[in-house]
């Protein structure tokens, strides 16, 4: 299986490939690097993800919906389709659901930890960040390289924000058909 993810589909992507490498014929995160690499980027990173740190607060959800959402939709000021997406997390339970995601993944401690927990992945992966990425660093998919034993590919994506599967499809597209091809599985 060539598994593809990207934000949070990413990070779970990454999962799967430490944890079940055999099942996979090749990774391709998209914006997100390897957790680890994540966490060891450094302060730009965590200036750049200082949101992660509030949604672990229970008036994070009322927060970002309070004022018709009016800090929801600063947060998605550059989705291609924000409006849409905010309507959707407006919808009951929906907003605290999608914050337990990053309660579950990414507690204030994780920050800290020295060690991670993931062995080497050794399965192609592609790694693809954006320039005008507003969450992500470079570094922190840089970096996953070193997580990584089997063949490593970066590609950085020009002039386009952090939604990459939307904002440049075609793009996408071609450099996942180009590294699909690549691997040979």
């Amino acid at each position: 299986m060539h598994l593809v993810g990207h934000d949070w589909g990413g990070v779970i992507a990454w999962t799967v490939a430490t944890t079940n490498p055999d099942r996979l014929a090749s990774l391709t995160c998209l914006s997100t690097g390897h957790p680890a690499a994540y966490r060891d980027a450094g302060w730009a990173q965590r200036e750049k993800g200082w949101h992660t740190l509030l949604f672990q607060f229970e008036i994070a959800g009322a927060w970002l919906l309070q004022d018709d959402a009016r800090n929801l939709r600063e947060a998605l000021t550059e989705h291609p389709d924000a409006e849409a997406a905010v309507e959707r997390l407006r919808r009951p339970g929906a907003v605290d659901a999608s914050l337990g995601l990053y309660r579950a993944w990414a507690p204030p401690e994780s920050l800290l930890a020295r060690r991670h927990p993931y062995p080497s992945i050794p399965v192609p992966v592609m790694g693809v960040w954006s320039t005008r990425d507003r969450f992500l660093t470079e570094e922190q998919m840089t970096g996953s390289a070193a997580y990584v034993s089997g063949p490593w590919r970066y590609e950085r994506v020009e002039g386009v924000g952090h939604w990459l599967p939307l904002e440049a499809p075609a793009k996408i597209t071609e450099l996942l058909l180009g590294f699909l091809g690549s691997t040979g599985r």
